[in-house]
């Protein structure tokens, strides 16, 4: 009984050998809060009736009008004018039929530095394109 006793002190005695010591006052690092990144640019989508369809692509306007949309000038430029205001864009005026066929559009993300998400249903793609222009137009 004495010598399994000594064994088993000789085994405590290299396993703690094996373990590096680490100070009493050591602590873990504290752990950052990330702050979450917003995405740089919007999101815009086109979707028809009933989600039957849908379409998306990336608006980079800051610092420079740039992303796949195909005329991020121009839409950078009506959004510009806006001030950033989806309601209040311009558009290009011109008359439409009355035909019912909603589509709805969505804009998410940011826009010069500012958190934007909007959505809005027009009757048709002729009343979204005269009310929007440029930016829904991909």
């Amino acid at each position: 009984m004495h010598r399994t006793a000594a064994l088993a002190a000789a085994v405590l005695l290299a396993v703690a050998a094996a373990v590096p010591a680490v100070p009493a006052t050591a602590s873990p690092a504290p752990q950052r809060a990330e702050k979450p990144t917003l995405p740089r640019g919007l999101f815009l989508t086109v979707s028809g009736a009933e989600n039957t369809w849908i379409r998306g692509v990336l608006l980079r306007c800051s610092p420079e009008p740039s992303g796949p949309h195909p005329d991020a000038a121009g839409a950078c430029a009506a959004l510009d004018e806006a001030r950033g205001d989806l309601d209040g864009l311009r558009g290009e005026p011109h008359p439409c039929t009355k035909q019912y066929d909603p589509v709805t559009v969505s804009a998410t993300g940011v826009w010069r530095g500012r958190p934007t998400a909007w959505h809005k249903t027009f009757p048709n793609a002729c009343e979204l394109a005269a009310a929007t222009g440029a930016v829904f137009r991909f």
